[in-house]
């Protein structure tokens, strides 16, 4: 036991004093936040230039229609020729240039619009400019049919379906986008967690395999010892690195809490959310609607539930990356084992995006979560759309089973393949180490 106690202290002390370590555990927060600041800015930079568009307009009827915005400047070109029109815009260097002819006042099927330009407009630019002839001539039928317009638009329903469970709790749909968003963050940021450090476990053991310095470590320490260690103290260097995370994010949340009145009563939500709409944009409703869902998830059972599968999924993964770097001389060999380890990690992330997303208690999404190989991403996706206790303590059963299986397995073809040097080994090579 005191070996492993070194061992585990060795790798642990390697692993936090390595300069990249250090330097993703605190500047990775502060990267990403700058990154998407980034992205952000470059988008307002879109968002702000004011695009000039001319419109050549046959039916006379749009001319009072098209007006400024601050994203759309328009310019009446009706009274020239189109090919004058045309040359002006080239000329003038316009965005493009609206043509609609006397044909588009027919029933509104098929309208031979037109739009001129050197480069291809925005989805927003066109959307715009569809909606304001969509209604304009929706109107127009309207008015030829007698119908009152203003009385249609006066019966138009507008349905909020408010959500809430048989408890008596209150929710919104942005709860669901909010656990959605979550579930899928967690799963990624665990399946990154598990190559990124399964790798290390690999690597280091290549490498003390390569230098023979495993042969001298050997003497002293047993095989199964040297494996175990190895795992549990690069294990231990991700949970520190994932506490600095979760103690730095915690922080950028409450400096946004400042900016933000969260001060919110769960019975008046709805009312709340609608003074802000009126008084302060929609912007910010939404920012403190979302704040509010986040306030309202278990996060403390979210964050033990991360760390339980982030740990099991840990160890699963880590004990077979330990067992293909025993059995290969260098990291281009151990390619050829990487299938069995990226194959159910990606199949988990594919069956939480396209079915847990969708239905989280189907079929589907149940059995992946049961499942040891997939059940550290799925059934973490799960979670924040509530799982039955009793399948979340089977899932974790059936995973910590499977841990002592695979890592006893693992520990077989690890006390083989450290000590073999100088052939590439197959799977059929590896079935008879595991029967040694």
């Amino acid at each position: 036991m005191s070996n492993l106690k070194l061992i585990i202290k060795r790798e642990f002390i390697a692993r936090v004093r390595n300069k990249t370590f250090v330097v993703m555990t605190f500047l990775s927060p502060l990267i990403m936040v700058a990154m998407v600041s980034l992205i952000a800015w470059l988008a307002t930079l879109n968002n702000d230039e004011v695009r000039k568009l001319a419109f050549f307009d046959e039916t006379g009827l749009f001319k009072n229609d098209f007006k400024d915005s601050d994203a759309i400047n328009y310019i009446d070109y009706s009274l020239l020729t189109l090919n004058d029109a045309k040359d002006s815009v080239v000329l003038k260097k316009l965005d493009g240039l609206l043509y609609i002819p006397e044909s588009s006042t027919n029933s509104g099927q098929g309208l031979p619009i037109q739009f001129y330009s050197d480069e291809a407009p925005s989805i927003s630019t066109l959307n715009t400019i569809e909606s304001i002839i969509t209604t304009k001539l929706t109107n127009q039928n309207f008015i030829e049919k007698g119908l009152d317009i203003e009385a249609i638009e006066n019966s138009r329903a507008k349905v909020e379906i408010q959500l809430e469970n048989f408890s008596g709790e209150k929710t919104s749909k942005m709860s669901s986008y909010i656990k959605m968003i979550f579930g899928g963050a967690a799963g990624y940021f665990l399946m990154m967690f598990i190559i990124i450090y399964g790798n290390m476990v690999m690597r280091s053991v290549i490498e003390e395999k390569s230098n023979r310095i495993i042969e001298i470590i050997i003497s002293s320490v047993k095989p199964l010892q040297l494996m175990m260690g190895k795992i549990l103290g690069t294990s231990f260097a991700g949970i520190l690195q994932f506490a600095i995370w979760v103690i730095l994010g915690g922080v950028l949340m409450f400096i946004a809490g400042i900016f933000i009145d969260l001060d919110v009563d769960p019975n008046n939500m709805q009312e709340a959310l609608k003074l802000l709409e009126k008084n302060q944009g929609g912007i910010v409703a939404n920012a403190t609607e979302i704040l509010f869902e986040l306030k309202k998830l278990p996060l403390l059972t979210l964050l033990l539930s991360f760390l339980i599968y982030f740990i099991g999924g840990y160890f699963l993964y880590s004990s077979i990356y330990a067992a293909i770097g025993a059995a290969v001389d260098s990291e281009t060999d151990s390619q050829q084992f990487m299938l069995p380890i990226i194959l159910p990690l990606m199949l988990g992330i594919y069956v939480g995006f396209f079915s847990v997303i969708e239905n989280p208690h189907g079929t589907v999404a149940t059995v992946f979560s049961m499942i040891p190989l997939t059940s550290p991403i799925v059934m973490l996706m799960r979670i924040p759309f509530g799982v039955h206790w009793w399948e979340v303590l089977i899932s974790m059963l059936l995973l910590i089973g499977s841990i002592i299986f695979i890592t006893w397995l693992a520990g077989r073809i690890y006390r083989v393949g450290i000590l073999m040097y100088g052939k590439k080994p197959t799977y059929k090579e590896l079935f008879k180490w595991m029967k040694y």
